[in-house]
């Protein structure tokens, strides 16, 4: 078991600090070449930091996926903010160690607690079944998590859009300066409207990108300011003032749902009260007379 635990943990920290090495040092790497115009594919190619990327791609390309599969976990891995060409294959990649990992792992398990028969076979397919949902359960929560951050951030960027049009500015350069003013603030919205700037700039009419904005995201909020923008520019009316009344419904929107989430907290605090705080309110209260009885009052009645 300590032979065993070792190994997983030293799997968890080299996938931690693979992650941290992409992120810290080979994603502005790559943004400074690209901005610089140099090609250094070959020196990354031969990188001994991109060895388990080049595997997990590898092995991805082994697991067999049907089309309609596979459009869906794409989808599903670009609203989780995962746009590597080669994802797909990367997240079939983990999904198959994972599966082989478990497997082991559970073979290993059973040898050791001498499980026979039925429950070894039980053991060892929920060991592969986990290895193959975890990864997509993990890629869920991923995508709940990015929807979160867009729907608080999206208020603010509205406000700042409102502002931007009614100063003189075009919609597409409102776009672009919320985008730049964010990029702090709320990255993950500054990226979407980065997109949507950049695919304006690459001549994709405005109605088709705010569209890929919605589909793209997944958020409903978002959906409905795409909505409310298309509508403006195809009627030609004042986008200053569709934005501003999308801003007012957002607000109101947004207070009517605290309402409904605060007239529950009555319903929803029955429980914990009764099975947490009564319990130890019983305890403190009535607690202190019990001992007391058992400590004089028993006694007495045992003696008459």
């Amino acid at each position: 078991m300590i032979i065993l635990g070792s190994f997983v943990l030293f799997l968890v920290l080299t996938a931690m600090l693979y992650a941290l090495g992409v992120k810290v040092w080979l994603g502005p790497k790559t943004i400074i070449d690209r901005i610089s115009g140099h090609d250094y594919s070959a020196h990354e190619a031969a990188h001994p930091s991109l060895a388990f990327r080049d595997m997990l791609h590898k092995l991805g390309n082994l697991v067999p996926a049907s089309t309609k599969d596979m459009s869906v976990l794409q989808k599903r891995l670009v609203r989780a903010g995962i746009r590597a060409p080669n994802a797909l294959r990367i997240f079939y990649g983990i999904k198959l160690i994972l599966v082989v990992l478990l497997l082991i792992v559970a073979v290993l398990l059973t040898v050791r607690f001498h499980v026979e028969g039925t429950d070894q076979l039980l053991w060892i397919a929920t060991g592969g079944a986990l290895g193959y949902l975890a990864p997509n359960k993990v890629l869920v929560s991923l995508v709940k998590r990015r929807h979160k951050k867009l729907r608080r951030a999206l208020p603010n960027a509205l406000d700042l859009m409102v502002v931007c049009v009614e100063s003189g500015l075009g919609l597409d350069q409102a776009i672009m300066q919320v985008s730049k003013e964010l990029e702090k603030a709320h990255p993950e919205i500054s990226h979407e409207f980065a997109v949507v700037n950049l695919e304006l700039r690459h001549g994709k009419r405005r109605a088709e990108a705010l569209h890929d904005l919605a589909e793209r995201t997944g958020v409903d909020d978002l959906k409905k300011l795409a909505g409310v923008l298309i509508q403006a520019d195809r009627f030609g009316t004042s986008i200053a003032q569709s934005l501003r009344n999308h801003s007012d419904y957002m607000r109101t929107a947004a207070r009517q749902d605290a309402e409904t989430r605060a007239a529950k907290i009555g319903i929803k605090l029955v429980f914990p009260i009764f099975f947490c705080i009564l319990p130890a309110l019983f305890v403190v209260t009535v607690g202190p007379v019990v001992v007391k009885i058992m400590r004089d009052l028993l006694p007495m009645m045992n003696n008459i």
